[in-house]
């Protein structure tokens, strides 16, 4: 079972997330397999969306997450670095593209793509992306963005983008790319991840509701002619527990992200993480 960390709930402001740098070495100095950064671009003041993940249900200020993970690795050399999730509507496929590809290059091929529609309604209207069918824009630009990095040159004619014969060079250095892994709760969710997608990311999902997926998951795959043991699927947490890990392991997970509150001080971070590495780390090899 691989233990990942996700620093995916920032403070309230006005404080600020602690320097990612700091976390990223102390994830990797511990034995983590990865670390994952979560993304809104903007927090609109007047919103009626909500998210039980934030007080108060709504967005507080997050570092962009390709700075962030780039300083990341700068500072490390095993762990993988996870976008969880990359609001894919709210970006042109082409910048996106160079932006992950660059990632990747950069940190030795370590990315993991997380992506999703994104929850906030007000955040995705303000970004230009389509309210009615998020998920078929996120579809179209990952279906562009698989184009760019895998073909020296590229074009692309759909609803949503439309670009001439183009290059994004540099590629991924991960071939023939960084694994894309879906994220959310719909109920077409595993048709998505089978169709276009290398894994799912869950969260708010018990073992059983797990276990449940993971069947649908394996039937759509061979019916599909895809490998079900090719997927691969992650499951976030909010409090490291060694019953959990277990039952989400036997239910068919790979990964568990347990997530950290909003760190702002090096020291509360070293205790948190020694914390989530000695309750796990005994039982299950964190590295693995």
């Amino acid at each position: 079972m691989k233990i990942g960390i996700g620093m995916a709930t920032p403070p309230e402001p006005p404080a600020i997330w602690i320097d990612v740098a700091y976390v990223a070495a102390e994830v990797e100095r511990l034995g983590f397999e990865s670390l994952w950064l979560g993304e809104h671009v903007t927090s609109p003041v007047h919103c009626e969306s909500f998210s039980p993940t934030f007080e108060g249900g709504q967005v507080p200020g997050f570092f962009d997450p390709m700075v962030a993970l780039g300083r990341a690795s700068a500072v490390t050399r095993r762990i993988k670095l996870g976008t969880g999730v990359t609001l894919v509507p709210e970006h042109h496929p082409v910048r996106l593209a160079k932006a992950i590809a660059s990632l990747d290059q950069l940190s030795g091929g370590r990315v993991l793509f997380g992506v999703g529609r994104g929850w906030n309604r007000e955040e995705r209207a303000l970004m230009g992306a389509d309210m009615k069918r998020p998920w078929a824009q996120t579809r179209e630009a990952v279906l562009a963005i698989k184009e760019l990095w895998c073909n020296e040159q590229a074009e692309f004619h759909g609803e949503y983008y439309d670009f001439p014969l183009v290059r994004c060079f540099p590629p991924p250095l991960t071939k023939p790319h960084p694994p894309i892994y879906l994220s959310g709760l719909a109920t077409r969710l595993m048709e998505r991840v089978v169709d276009w997608g290398d894994g799912w990311l869950g969260f708010r999902t018990t073992p059983a509701e797990l276990e449940e997926r993971v069947r649908e998951l394996r039937t759509l795959a061979l019916r599909a002619g895809r490998d079900p043991d090719s997927f691969e699927i992650s499951m976030y947490t909010w409090e490291p527990s060694r019953d959990l890990v277990r039952q989400y392991e036997e239910a068919g997970a790979s990964r568990v992200i347990v997530q950290t509150p909003g760190l702002t001080e090096e020291r509360e971070a070293t205790e948190h993480l020694e914390r989530i590495a000695e309750i796990l780390g005994a039982e299950f090899q964190v590295s693995a």
